[in-house]
Order: C-alpha cells, then sequence, then structure tokens
C-alpha cells in the first residue's frame, strides 16, 4: 500500500494540525455515516427486531478478536471504559495480603486505581517500577527495572504495551515468559497501542488486554473492548444485567430468571452492550482499521516523522530511541534552554494539536497527517 496520507477520509478542519490521536482520534466519514444510520433506527423501534440485540455485539467481537489474533470472540467483552475493563480484571483475582501487583510510574489512573482499591481491601501491596533519568537506553533499563522486579511474591503485572505519556514500549513477550515463571496474571491496558500497533494475543497469551475504543480503534467515546482469557472464565461481572445471563435471547421467557451467567467473557459485557449506535461505530471503526493494518499505520507514521524527530533531537530534545517507542506515539523531552511554555504558546497559535503528559510533550500522528505536519510542529520549537 502506498505511504500516502488518509486525510480524505476525514473531515478536519484544514487550517489544523492535529497531532494527538492519543488524546482522541477524529472520526472516519464511514463511522460518522454508521452513527448517523444507527440514529435513524431509533425512529421507528418497531423495526428492531430480537435477534438485532445480538448481532452488532457478536460483529463487533469478532473484529476485535481479528485484530488482537484472539482465536476464539467470545473471550471478548464489550465494555464502556479502560476503567471497566481494568476492575473486572481486579475484581476477579484472589489476593493474599503481602502479594505484590506490580504497576510503571506515572501509569494512567485508570489502570492504578482499582489495584489500589484491592490494595486497600485484601492488603495486597501495589508497587511501582520508578522511570530511570532522560538519557540513552531510557525504556531498555525500564523493562529491565521491570523485569527484575517480577519475583515469587508477584501476583499481577499490570501495564500498558506503550506508556500513555511517552510511548515507552514494554516488551510483553519477555515480561510473560517471566510472569509465567511465578504463575502471576499479565494484564494490559491496550488503549494508546492497539489499532496502531502489532499485537498479538496468540503469541503473548496475555490474561487479560484492555482497550479503549475512542483513540487507536478510531471509535466513538464510551465505548471499547476487553479480552478475558480462561482464567477469567468462571468470575463475577461488575453487573447483574439481563443480557449476560444465559436465556437471554428468548425474550418472552426472561420473567423465568436464569441465574446462569453466559459463556466466558460474554458475563462480564457492560449492560445495553448491544448499544444502537455505539456498538456499530466502534465496529467500523476496527474494521477500517483491519483495512489498513496496525503495521502500516507504524510504518506510514514512521516514514512522515523521521526527519522532524532527527531536527528535534539537532535542538537537544530527547525522544526515545525508535526500538523501544511506537511510531504513531511518542513523547519529546525539553532541553534547559528550551521553555515549555513558549513552545505551548507557539503551537497554539499555529493551530498545532498536542497533548503534554507528566515533563513529555507527546505527539501522536496518524493515517491523516503529513510529514509537513511534524515540520510544522518542529518549526514552533525553534
Amino acid at each position: 500500500m502506498e505511504l500516502k496520507s488518509k486525510k480524505h477520509l476525514f473531515r478536519l478542519s484544514e487550517n489544523v494540525t492535529y497531532l494527538n490521536g492519543s488524546y482522541m482520534s477524529p472520526l472516519l466519514k464511514s463511522v460518522e455515516q454508521i452513527g448517523r444510520d444507527s440514529i435513524a433506527i431509533k425512529l421507528n423501534p418497531q423495526n428492531l427486531t430480537e435477534s438485532d440485540f445480538f448481532t452488532g455485539q457478536i460483529i463487533l467481537k469478532k473484529r476485535f478478536a481479528q485484530l488482537i489474533v484472539a482465536e476464539d470472540y467470545q473471550n471478548i467483552a464489550i465494555i464502556p471504559s479502560a476503567s471497566y475493563g481494568i476492575s473486572i480484571a481486579a475484581n476477579n483475582i484472589s489476593f493474599q495480603k503481602g502479594d505484590e501487583v506490580l504497576v510503571l510510574n506515572e501509569q494512567f489512573p485508570s489502570n492504578i486505581y482499582a489495584w489500589k482499591r484491592r490494595e486497600q481491601e485484601t492488603g495486597c501491596i501495589v508497587k511501582t517500577i520508578e522511570a530511570p533519568g532522560i538519557g540513552p537506553n531510557r525504556a531498555k533499563k525500564w523493562n529491565e527495572l521491570l523485569l527484575n522486579a517480577i519475583n515469587p511474591k508477584t501476583k499481577v503485572v499490570a501495564i500498558p504495551q506503550l506508556h500513555w505519556a511517552d510511548g515507552t514500549y514494554f516488551d510483553l513477550k519477555t515480561i510473560r515468559e517471566k510472569t509465567n515463571l511465578v504463575d502471576a496474571y499479565l494484564i494490559i491496558d491496550g488503549t494508546q497501542s492497539i489499532g496502531a500497533f502489532p499485537f498479538s494475543v496468540k503469541e503473548l497469551q496475555p490474561d487479560a488486554v484492555i482497550c479503549a475504543g475512542y483513540k487507536w480503534l478510531m471509535g466513538p467515546y464510551s465505548s471499547g473492548a476487553a479480552y478475558f482469557s480462561d482464567r477469567f472464565n468462571e468470575g463475577k461481572p461488575i453487573e447483574e444485567s439481563w443480557m449476560n445471563h444465559e436465556g437471554r435471547e428468548n425474550f418472552s421467557e426472561l420473567v423465568n430468571y436464569n441465574y446462569n451467567y453466559t459463556e466466558k467473557a460474554g458475563r462480564y459485557d457492560v449492560g445495553q452492550s448491544s448499544n444502537f449506535i455505539l456498538t456499530p461505530m466502534l465496529s467500523e471503526g476496527i474494521k477500517q482499521v483491519l483495512e489498513l493494518t496496525p503495521q502500516y499505520i507504524q510504518t506510514y507514521c514512521k516514514f512522515i516523522s523521521e526527519k522532524a524527530i532527527q531536527e528535534l533531537r539537532s535542538l537537544g530534545c530527547f525522544i526515545e530511541d525508535e526500538s523501544f517507542r511506537g511510531h504513531h506515539l511518542f513523547g519529546v523531552y525539553l532541553p534547559q534552554h528550551l521553555e515549555i511554555s513558549e513552545i505551548k504558546n507557539k503551537l497554539s497559535k499555529s493551530n498545532v494539536f498536542v497533548s503534554y503528559r507528566g515533563n513529555a510533550i507527546r505527539i501522536s500522528p496518524n493515517i491523516y497527517n503529513t510529514e509537513d505536519d511534524l515540520l510544522k510542529l518542529v518549526a514552533c520549537f525553534r
């Protein structure tokens, strides 16, 4: 596939340089159209059949399973947010006092709060792996610190594939091998990677993968999907919905309560997961990502950002080596002679949109960007 901007697939304003996909993706025109068509369905609800409550669910689950290379779509749950999925995992792991949960410094809050609550409830210990100082091999050293921290007391490693603040890459395959030695759970927040960065459940064999849908899956807000391995097949959901119990397909028999949950991860579906607007929109977003492929998105983002990264480094900025970060998401750390407040002001005046997370200026391009967009960003650093 030719490395060419796909901005025509979106409605982004021509006077805006949007390098902030890790904040929220713009809607694809096709996703917008699905949303409009889905709203129109509600105008005449008599046309909705009982089977319509489940058809859209299955399509979404199959597409997400294909994206993450999961063999059984029944291991997929529809969730409204990353925090919802992380809470499912945290609530269904049995802790003993002194068990350790390993997390990363400045990790996204939705993958912290649930574990801190379990710490209060059970006496387990949430242990933060601090980041090394800014400098050469920072990400490699951070990976080593995490690996060295995994020990027989480790019950859970709850981390992202790419750090949300600066795109630091964590070698999940090696981490999975180490967690297997101590029978620890590996819970992955894939929100900032899945959809734009290759991922394989078949290869990595994680216990759970949680993914909000409004960033790299190109879906709407309040939508997402999660993978739960068979290790969670007997767990308890957050909600007791009619839709996560057996017999749900037979509406006339719903008065005869069935207390058995549906198979596998279906028990964890959020209530009203048929959502006739958001579910098909997220499904369409994933369909478009599948057609492009995450590998293409990585290749394209590398292509358009290489020159800009070289120039930023020539100004004294620190950007992690490409083997330990995403091409669609990377942090720029400033040298002492550059003032972040001044750069913020220049970016704002130039209509260049990025994010600021911790000490990093977070840059996150996608297929709607060009090399010129990245060079416009660089100009604001000069």
